[in-house]
């Protein structure tokens, strides 16, 4: 009888300290994020990769490598399996012969923050979970708001106020319990841990529980499978909390370690920051472990300012470990990038996506990236969602019955 899932413990990646992963569990009692661990050999026996192919187009397709037990534990709405397309034009524009898209902004919720959710309220729903809260920059309150409705869990949302409008409407309408506050997502974070200390509520915050990260890490099994199971040379993030990029690093290793990959290829991993907020930057440039926290940070791709990753250390770890690099990209270069991924591929990306194209430019003029390499830039979030970053200029307004004019036509068809 094969198993569902062959989640075995949870594990303290700076102590090493082990944990039941059948109870509820925050932090390591050393204040680190814990990780989770399945018995690799066991899949290995009981899975053949071609069987996945096989299975529907959900990232549930892994279950094996997902820490949910039951199978009626799984809150899903079909999340997963997201386009990885090749982008000839935009990597022309950039001298890059092999340039793709992860597109994460057509999941239901509109981001990749959707994986997470499914995986981290599947499991909160296992362990019986009846309340959580979680500070959030938009996104992931959004989706774990609709995960949580969906699992008739009450979810707490403590959003800055400048964050996106859309999400916190999309907390709003799913019931979400939704709190808005004058400051950053760290302030959020504080008011946050008062509640979980005071009204013992689960606490759903970034790395804060270790399932989120299990949701994330489906990009990285995504990405291999989707190039017939074989690892990209590069894979460009944006990195504010760090999940998905840790993710990714934790899914190719696991991948590995099944030989389902050919082993020791590792894709170079590459951190995406925003000028405005660029701590992880601050720390790889100086080869630190750690980053410090980024004071006055700000920038328009919202969901990158997290001025301090409580899992930065995991992240720069994954940076070393594959050869990669951080980078820090101006608010101009970014929403430049957002223009020319939808004017030369249709591509309506969110700013932090728009982020990781910047930044494939960049490291390609730099020589970093060689123009046969093969290239992944994530889009982790649908455009839609930021109207805010695009200025409409110079479009006239016609009356009923006026004929466009030679010299309006010529204006709007200019790049």
């Amino acid at each position: 009888m094969k198993n569902y899932s062959y989640v075995s413990h949870l594990e303290c990646p700076k102590c090493g300290e082990v944990y039941e992963e059948k109870k509820i569990q925050q932090l390591c009692k050393c204040g680190s994020p814990l990780l989770v661990r399945y018995d690799l050999e066991k899949v290995k026996a009981n899975v053949l990769r071609e069987e996945i192919t096989n299975r529907p187009n959900s990232l549930w397709r892994y279950h094996e490598l997902l820490p949910v037990h039951e199978k009626e534990n799984v809150v899903t709405l079909g999340e997963g399996m997201t386009p990885l397309e090749k982008l000839p034009s935009l990597g022309a524009e950039y001298g890059l012969n092999h340039l793709y898209i992860k597109d994460e902004g057509v999941i239901p919720t509109g981001s990749f923050k959707t994986r997470g959710a499914s995986v981290g309220i599947s499991k909160a729903k296992e362990l019986g979970v009846k309340h959580l809260a979680m500070p959030t920059n938009g996104n992931a309150g959004a989706a774990w708001a609709l995960y949580a409705a969906k699992a008739n869990i009450k979810a707490t949302i403590v959003m800055p106020l400048d964050a996106p409008h859309i999400t916190r409407k999309e907390v709003y309408i799913a019931g979400g319990d939704l709190h808005l506050i004058n400051g950053l997502i760290s302030d959020a974070g504080k008011v946050v841990g008062h509640l979980v200390q005071s009204h013992r509520v689960y606490d759903a915050s970034t790395l804060k529980e270790p399932y989120r990260i299990e949701g994330k890490k489906t990009m990285g099994y995504e990405i291999v499978e989707q190039f017939g199971w074989k690892v990209p040379n590069v894979i460009l993030y944006p990195t504010g909390g760090g999940v998905g990029i840790i993710g990714i690093y934790k899914a190719i290793l696991e991948l590995q370690q099944l030989g389902w990959v050919e082993d020791g290829k590792l894709p170079r991993l590459v951190a995406v920051q925003a000028k405005g907020c660029a701590p992880i930057v601050e720390a790889w440039k100086k080869g630190e472990k750690e980053s410090q926290f980024f004071e006055d940070s700000a920038t328009c791709a919202f969901g990158i300012n997290v001025p301090k990753a409580i899992g930065d250390f995991l992240v720069l770890e994954g940076l070393y470990e594959t050869e990669g690099c951080a980078i820090a990209i101006s608010e101009e270069e970014i929403l430049k990038a957002q223009k020319q991924a939808a004017s030369l591929e249709g591509n309506f990306v969110c700013p932090e996506g728009a982020a990781t194209f910047a930044a494939a430019r960049i490291l390609c003029e730099q020589g970093w990236i060689q123009a046969d390499e093969h290239v992944v830039c994530l889009n982790t979030g649908l455009g839609l969602k930021y109207p805010e970053t695009v200025e409409i200029e110079g479009v006239e307004t016609l009356q009923p019955g006026q004929e466009i004019s030679n010299s309006s036509t010529k204006h709007t068809m200019k790049h």
